[in-house]
């Protein structure tokens, strides 16, 4: 049987995509989507728009969410708080909970960008906060890809990839962490919308291999379900080494291209690998979504 081209990680211009729901939409029917979730961070607000424009060209629409988390490993002396990402798949975009639950987490991302404003300053960069301020077009959603926009766009750095390289990853002037929610109560949100909770690109953090296995035991503890393996925000050579993750804890595997603009992503959504390309012995995760 043929694997069904399932794209399970993708964002619009509610959080940091540059693109509307009917573009997103249309851009992945156009590469041969069978499914297609928009998993916005910490926003629900195109879901609606974005199911519409799906019906109206037959593709397969999943609701889904990307919610912020700050977790350190339980137990662990040496380890330090990281922000990491959850996925929501499946999920009830109405559900009081969920929803009031991404509020708190959207709530202090305006203070934390002025805050990141400052540092740059502090490091000797102009002042770009109302640059990347006027690039939210979800103004409650600031974040560093607005930043690193506005650094290109003010001819700072050549890209987003430097952008981040140099001033927005943890040890640069321009890295700023904050207390979102919890492992706990992100999966909690998502499971009870309906959903399914999926650890996002885990190569993509500053994590030790042991902290990688603590954090898969501790979410699937919680009732987690699943890991990506084939992603955008991960190169080939990391496929495997969460294949083989995913098997070990017993997680369902999972397929997004992390799609946010053209030129900042490098796949397009329903252009990845497949699964079975990676290991036939993966679950994939859109086995437990309802059709």
């Amino acid at each position: 049987m043929n694997e069904l081209n399932f794209d399970l990680h993708n964002h619009s211009n509610a959080s940091d995509g540059l693109f509307s729901a009917a573009e997103l939409v249309s851009l992945a029917h156009r590469n041969g989507c069978d499914a297609l979730a928009l998993t916005d961070h910490d926003t629900v607000a195109n879901i609606s728009a974005a199911k519409a424009c799906a019906d109206e060209v037959g593709l397969r629409f999943i609701s889904g969410v990307e919610i912020s988390v700050s977790w350190v490993a339980k137990g662990d002396i040496d380890s330090l708080m990281t922000t990491i990402h959850i996925v929501g798949l499946g999920i009830d975009e109405e559900n009081r909970e969920l929803l009031d639950g991404l509020a708190s987490v959207r709530g202090g991302r305006i203070i934390r960008g002025k805050a990141i404003a400052k540092q740059l300053v502090a490091a000797g960069l102009p002042d770009i906060f109302a640059d990347a301020f006027a690039l939210a077009e979800n103004k409650e959603l600031i974040g560093r890809t607005h930043f690193a926009r506005a650094l290109v766009a003010r001819g700072i750095v050549p890209d987003i990839t430097h952008a981040f390289k140099r001033f927005l990853t943890p040890g640069n002037p321009g890295y700023l962490p904050d207390r979102w929610a919890t492992l706990e109560d992100a999966v909690k949100w998502i499971k009870g919308a309906g959903g399914h909770a999926v650890i996002a690109h885990p190569a993509r953090y500053t994590l030790s291999e042991r902290e990688l296995d603590t954090l898969c035991a501790e979410f699937k503890a919680l009732g987690g379900e699943g890991v990506e393996v084939v992603t955008g925000s991960h190169s080939p050579d990391e496929y495997g080494p969460a294949a083989r993750r995913c098997k070990s804890f017993g997680l369902y595997a999972s397929r997004g291209a992390d799609f946010h603009a053209p030129d900042e992503t490098p796949v397009e959504p329903g252009r990845l690998p497949k699964l079975s390309d990676i290991d036939r012995d993966l679950k994939p995760i859109w086995q437990l979504l309802a059709a």
